[in-house]
């Protein structure tokens, strides 16, 4: 499957998500999330995480987002450094 996202500010590579990420999360709910992870929408960061994620996009660094289902289970989306990879998953884990 391919997404193509219109605006996206980076590209997100291939995209991974843990087994308890799958078996927990509502997919509508990771779709999109995920597409506000790519227009730089960070969720649920502090104000110097979002500063670090927006440097990050322009000098190559890490990008991490931190959101929460309806339901309230949190997960996190990181994409690496080099853009080769995104991950979904939960912060158990890590």
């Amino acid at each position: 499957m391919t997404l193509t996202v219109i605006g996206n500010r980076f590209n997100v590579g291939q995209l991974v998500i843990t087994q308890g990420a799958c078996e927990e999360l509502p997919q509508e709910e990771v779709w999109h999330n995920l597409v506000r992870h790519m227009k730089g929408d960070w969720g649920e960061l502090d104000e110097s995480d979002r500063e670090q994620n927006d440097r990050a996009v322009g000098n190559g660094g890490r990008l991490m987002s931190r959101y929460s289902t309806r339901s309230g289970t949190v997960f996190w989306i990181i994409t690496e450094h080099d853009r080769s990879y995104t991950t979904i998953l939960l912060p158990m884990d890590y």
